[in-house]
């Protein structure tokens, strides 16, 4: 099994970063292979709403969106991490998950997904929302920990310190590990979910 990592942060050894190593240690324990990917130090723009990936199954501005995207495909896990700026995530990882999202066709669901946050103070609940938002569009299981998943820390130096915030990393990684993997023996039991044709609904016509 694999897991995804994607550290928002334009800090490659910041806070996020020991997060990150926190969940990495487990999951190997789980003898799941991880990859991290540093976005947040990355020249990605927004989507430009053109609708090139509809016909071509990938995004028109060929940058780290399509290199992360066959990865992302092949993942049984995604994990998001950002710190907070002003109460929200990196623009940067927000520009590049709206496209990554967006222009991949392939079928997300029972993926499971993680997002953890990290900030000196506050803003870490509204970002940790607005990550999550991401997974529960599409099929994709949002997988817990013992708290809200953050970190405190203005730096990688402060984030160690942070106690109570490692273990809810390393149980984060735990109880990921697990629900990927009852997921895999369910489909191999069960097949994944029927589902009905999609219905679109515009609230003005």
């Amino acid at each position: 099994m694999k897991v995804l990592l994607l550290n928002g942060s334009p800090h490659a050894k910041g806070s996020n970063y020991i997060a990150l190593q926190e969940m990495v240690k487990v999951f190997h324990q789980n003898e799941i292979e991880t990859e991290v990917i540093q976005v947040g130090n990355q020249a990605v723009r927004g989507c430009m709403a053109c609708g090139y990936c509809f016909e071509h199954g990938k995004c028109v501005i060929d940058d780290l969106v399509n290199e992360i995207a066959p990865k992302f495909e092949a993942a049984d896990g995604l994990v998001v991490s950002s710190p907070v700026y002003y109460a929200s995530a990196n623009a940067t990882l927000i520009a590049l998950l709206d496209r990554l999202f967006y222009s991949t066709s392939f079928d997300k669901t029972m993926k499971t997904g993680a997002s953890v946050v990290t900030a000196r103070r506050g803003g870490l609940s509204s970002t940790f929302d607005e990550l999550n938002k991401y997974f529960t569009i599409c099929g994709m299981p949002v997988a817990s920990s013992q708290y809200w998943n953050s970190l405190h820390g203005n730096n990688a130096g402060e984030a160690v310190q942070d106690e109570e915030g490692l273990q809810i990393m390393r149980t984060l990684a735990a109880n990921m590990s697990f629900l990927m993997k009852s997921i895999a023996l369910g489909k191999e039991k069960y097949g994944l979910p029927e589902k009905e044709e999609r219905i679109g609904t515009n609230f003005i016509r």
